[in-house]
């Protein structure tokens, strides 16, 4: 009844007029002379996160691995948890809950009822997140954003290499906005004492696809691989045909998860040949997977490389929802016409979006190089923190352009 009831809810207001859509089609198709009216529900703010989070937990206590809240108060704090209710990232009560108990029970066996300590440290490490977030979405993906805008809008008639490099504006302009909204989320959580798992983890770096869900909105892939592909294949995990029809349900899921659209239906499609292809490489080929140039550094830069490609490729049908906009961008991405005339244009008539490409590929691959960055910034003396951390905030207000973008996330 829960899981009825959970997702009966996410259908009808995410879902109902797409499918409302697709039967007007098919009746105009069958000259059926009649059409179902749209509903035009407003889609509930953060319901794609609530959602997932309240079937975790109903699942959760179902199989045991978590007790059941006694106090109404407490699950609605885990559903309605402010700093990640809105965009995530998808927090599973088998983690929030424990550490919201031993707050309760501390303060009870204190005395103290209700009342917050602020550790320096999370204080630090918190703010110096928050701050790294707005960066990501205000410096970068704010100002990158009406450039992807430009080259999507119509792309027909533009070659190859503008649409490649459109397609990589957008994927950073993505990672920006959502991994910069999953820092500021997890930075609020951590100065309230809250500890929430890391959303991202370098997916600019992925070796293969599957390595790329490894890394990429973490919450959301670890979330269908545990509630929803692992029970597809339990018990039946050394067929194939059953493991790579699971991958392909789950992807396409997670596709359809980001919007009701056909082109997140291909989103969810493309990624799930991609990983499926990958497993059934490594099971029939093992020798292949493991082979020893894979271990070198040309190797791996060369599996880093062509994993970006199949990813920024799949990046399009997330942006581009017009289908003769899609195919053509898609065909230009696959068959490469090698004219640079036009890209180089384009990149020199935006080159203020061009050189924020460049430096956040050059950050990226800073980040990439020092481990914990962020501890160690957060780390530095209370001056010298103070001082990077200004520094970062004077950088995001001379760019601010004052026309903020809502977060991308919050529309799904």
């Amino acid at each position: 009844m829960s899981l009825v009831g959970n997702l009966g809810l996410l259908g009808l207001f995410k879902y109902a007029d797409f499918a409302i859509l697709q039967f007007n089609i098919l009746g105009n198709y069958l000259n059926l002379n009649s059409e179902i009216p749209f509903l035009n529900l407003a889609l509930p703010i953060g319901i794609s996160f609530y959602t997932f989070q309240t079937i975790s937990y109903t699942v959760d206590v179902y199989r045991g691995n978590l007790e059941p809240s006694k106090s109404l108060k407490e699950f609605a704090l885990y559903v309605a948890f402010f700093p990640q209710l809105v965009a995530g990232p998808i927090v599973r009560a088998t983690e929030f809950l424990p550490q919201l108990r031993e707050k309760i029970q501390a303060s009870e066996t204190s005395g103290k009822v209700r009342q917050i300590i602020i550790h320096n440290s999370n204080l630090k490490l918190g703010l110096t997140l928050m701050v790294i977030g707005f960066f990501k979405k205000m410096f970068f993906a704010d100002n990158i954003a009406p450039f992807v805008d430009e080259i999507f809008r119509n792309p027909i008639g533009l070659d190859s290499f503008s649409i490649i490099f459109g397609s990589i504006a957008f994927g950073l302009q993505v990672y920006g906005d959502f991994s910069g909204y999953s820092d500021i989320a997890i930075g609020a959580a951590l100065i309230l004492g809250f500890k929430i798992p890391a959303n991202f983890n370098k997916p600019f770096f992925a070796n293969s696809p599957a390595d790329f869900w490894r890394r990429w909105h973490i919450s959301l892939s670890s979330w269908v691989r545990d509630y929803l592909f692992l029970p597809i294949v339990y018990r039946k995990i050394g067929s194939d045909l059953v493991l790579i029809s699971g991958v392909m349900i789950t992807f396409v899921l997670l596709g359809l998860w980001h919007g009701a659209g056909w082109n997140f239906i291909i989103f969810g499609l493309i990624h799930g040949i991609y990983v499926a292809f990958e497993i059934f490489i490594r099971r029939k080929f093992p020798s292949l997977a493991n082979n020893r140039f894979f271990k070198t550094k040309f190797g791996r830069f060369s599996s880093i490389l062509i994993t970006q490609y199949l990813v920024f490729l799949a990046w399009i049908s997330f942006r581009v929802e017009d289908m003769n906009h899609l195919n053509y961008s898609m065909q230009k991405f696959i068959f490469l016409d090698l004219q640079v005339d036009g890209v180089l244009n384009l990149m020199w008539q935006n080159k203020t979006t061009t050189t924020l490409v460049f430096l956040f590929i050059l950050l990226q691959y800073f980040s990439y190089r020092q481990n914990n960055l962020l501890e160690k910034i957060s780390n530095l003396s209370l001056k010298y923190w103070g001082l990077v951390l200004s520094l970062i905030i004077i950088l995001v207000l001379l760019f601010f352009t004052g026309n903020p973008a809502d977060f991308i996330y919050f529309r799904f």
